[in-house]
């Protein structure tokens, strides 16, 4: 196993061309890519989809993002039942790009097989002592159906529909590690990452909203629901030789915290210089 960072920035953008994928539109304006396997469903929905030499469209006669939305829904239905997607019962806002206006939404099981964006966040939870950076990992629940068992951020989690990332950060705080609302409101936003992966279930064009927050050594995060088993308050540098050596780190996780440890100083400074640009640090 090679024990360079970069290769976990690789494994997370393994798609250098979407040339064998369909575009799909929103009449004129690209929000995603599709398979030929799933463009060819679509054609069973010619009152929702349309075929042209530029891909797949959705019809003119939904001008509107309710439109769009619940015509998506309709179809996300179908293709469930047809074993092309999972229903996940939570919607994502869908955009041409990063930012922009809403144009529709689409059920978060659907992201990957119609390739659009989409957004999470990830909270960096750190404990500041004498002895250097100290870090908190959730150890994933053993019977999630992705990286069980594997580490995480001390919270992360997608943006639904309708909710922006710093209050996505809240709900989720509260959720998964029990942190109250006037503590996470002192996280910081430290920048995204965004990364192209093509996976069996289709194309995830992810962007992460990163935070940091500095936590008192008496605050103990506890686990609220089902996604991880517990939290461990690790040395920053015992957490980089696992990044480093090893493949215990949830996949996109590991690129939040190579993140981390370029704003945090702890890369030798060539390595440092490799790394940067293949990371999007924007705020």
């Amino acid at each position: 196993m090679s024990s360079t960072l970069m290769r976990h920035i690789l494994a997370c953008n393994n798609t250098p061309s979407p040339a064998h994928l369909l575009p799909f539109r929103f009449g004129g304006p690209q929000v995603g890519w599709v398979s030929k396997e799933l463009a060819q469903a679509l054609t069973f929905l010619p009152q929702s989809f349309h075929f042209d030499g530029d891909g797949v469209a959705m019809a003119g006669r939904l001008r509107s993002a309710g439109a769009r939305s619940d015509a998506l829904a309709a179809a996300c239905r179908d293709l469930a039942r047809q074993g092309y997607l999972r229903i996940r019962g939570e919607n994502f806002d869908i955009r041409t790009g990063f930012e922009g206006p809403v144009l529709g939404t689409l059920d978060r099981g659907a992201i990957p097989a119609f390739g659009v964006i989409g957004h999470g966040v990830h909270l960096n939870g750190l404990v500041r002592r004498a002895d250097g950076l100290h870090v908190w990992v959730g150890v994933r629940a053993r019977d999630k159906a992705v990286a069980p068992g594997q580490l995480d951020n001390l919270v992360g989690g997608g943006v639904p529909a309708g909710l922006t990332p710093a209050e996505t950060l809240v709900k989720e705080a509260a959720e998964e590690a029990s942190i109250p609302p006037e503590l996470v409101a002192q996280a910081r936003h430290a920048g995204r990452v965004s990364y192209i992966l093509t996976l069996p279930e289709g194309l995830r064009r992810d962007v992460l909203h990163i935070y940091d927050l500095d936590l008192p050594e008496g605050f103990t995060p506890t686990p609220h629901d089902d996604e991880v088993e517990r939290f461990e308050l690790w040395p920053a540098t015992r957490l980089l030789e696992a990044v480093r050596e090893t493949d215990s780190v949830k996949f996109n996780v590991n690129l939040v915290l190579i993140h981390l440890f370029l704003r945090e100083g702890l890369l030798p400074e060539a390595e440092a210089a490799n790394l940067a640009p293949l990371l999007d640090q924007g705020a």
